[in-house]
């Protein structure tokens, strides 16, 4: 068993809880120290986290590349998995190599390709990998112009921002009014074009979004460790077609997602994504980050985030393939602690009203009368407690 390992999490997606478990059980049993920042007090990986702390609101990059460094001095971290701030602090890596701190993430030339979509499909293309026609709109007439060449060749046209993350600001286009069809239950990433081009002619500055036809199903996202070295030392795919998940090793989706990383030095880990145009599966999008549902491939007996964490130290891993691929699954909510919170101060400006210490004194007949309907309250609470505890773990 070797030395204890200092990991920091920035500020991060609450799935990351799941990281962190799968530091703890590594498979060497090394003692694994976890230290986490964010800027939301109840946020679950604070919680998860040996220790915690808020971060400071406001910084700019360069600032926070400072404070990152002095955390990084103070706290005696090993790796750093950043997210916040992921391109300016990999542009540092030699400060915090100095320190004796290793960044678990790609080169600072690989985080700029991928920031932006537009600069990342023509960069994709030039080596080869298929993706879905697009174009970069920044104006009303932009928008129109691809939009309706979209829906000339029959297809839904849909948007999203050309630098960020997540699904944020992902829309899809339709050309039917608005109406009470869509205040009818769940919100819907379906908008009306007419509101899309209304919005566009009252906002004050261009957008830079990426328009594309609306993709097909299923969608892989490969799951990639890369060395230092550029040679990836895992690829897995997990397929998610509504709300059945898998996994998968098929070379349609592994080989360009190989390619992809060794290509652009995706060191560490990374998450390629893929859907259909037509029968033929195109890129979707590159995080040079750990993907949330990283965690998933522990169903086929893979501990990716240790495995990172060992490239990271300089110690090698090997090819890491599953010994097996878990069977088809779904995702449903779970419940994770956060971590305890004072009340806040009370105000004074006002008087408060006081009751009497002293009980109102209960007849015989009104303590009777009460005593049943508590009991059956109580039992109600009990029941639905019940209820939804299991309904937070079960399938839906």
């Amino acid at each position: 068993m070797g030395s204890r390992v200092r990991v920091w999490l920035n500020r991060t997606y609450a799935e990351n809880v799941f990281f962190m478990d799968q530091l703890r059980s590594n498979p060497q049993h090394r003692a694994v120290e976890i230290h986490a920042t964010h800027g939301d007090a109840d946020s679950p990986v604070l919680a998860a986290a040996d220790t915690a702390e808020p971060e400071p609101e406001g910084l700019s990059p360069r600032a926070y590349v400072e404070y990152a460094l002095d955390m990084c001095a103070r706290r005696s971290i090993d790796v750093f998995v950043p997210v916040l701030h992921q391109d300016a602090i990999v542009a540092q890596r030699a400060e915090f190599a100095a320190l004796g701190t290793a960044l678990l993430a790609p080169p600072a030339e690989a985080v700029a390709v991928f920031h932006d979509k537009a600069t990342a499909y023509q960069a994709v293309e030039a080596v080869g990998i298929p993706v879905p026609p697009w174009w970069r709109v920044r104006t009303e007439d932009e928008l129109v112009e691809a939009v309706e060449t979209l829906e000339a060749a029959g297809q839904r046209a849909c948007f999203k921002p050309a630098a960020g993350a997540g699904g944020v600001g992902f829309r899809v286009i339709t050309r039917t009014p608005f109406s009470l069809m869509h205040l009818n239950g769940f919100p819907s990433a379906y908008v009306p074009m007419d509101l899309v081009v209304e919005a566009l002619r009252a906002a004050d500055e261009p957008v830079d979004w990426l328009v594309m036809p609306h993709l097909g199903q299923p969608e892989v996202s490969v799951d990639c460790l890369t060395g230092p070295d550029g040679r990836v030392r895992m690829a897995i795919g997990r397929t998610k077609n509504g709300r059945r998940r898998g996994f998968t090793l098929d070379d349609a989706w592994i080989e360009p997602a190989r390619l992809l990383a060794e290509a652009f030095g995706l060191h560490y880990l990374s998450n390629i994504q893929f859907r259909m145009y037509g029968d033929e599966p195109v890129l979707m999008d590159v995080n040079t980050r750990p993907a949330g549902g990283l965690h998933q491939l522990s169903q086929c007996g893979v501990n990716a985030p240790w495995a990172a964490v060992q490239l990271a130290l300089g110690e090698e891993t090997g090819e890491v393939v599953p010994p097996f691929l878990g069977q088809d699954y779904t995702v449903v909510s779970g419940l994770r602690p956060v971590r305890p919170v004072s009340l806040s101060p009370q105000r004074t400006d006002a008087p408060v009203p006081t009751l009497s210490a002293v009980p109102a004194p209960i007849t015989e007949s009104a303590s009777v009368l009460s005593s049943a309907p508590v009991e059956a309250t109580a039992s109600a609470v009990s029941a639905q407690a019940t209820t939804a505890a299991t309904a937070a773990v079960a399938p839906a």
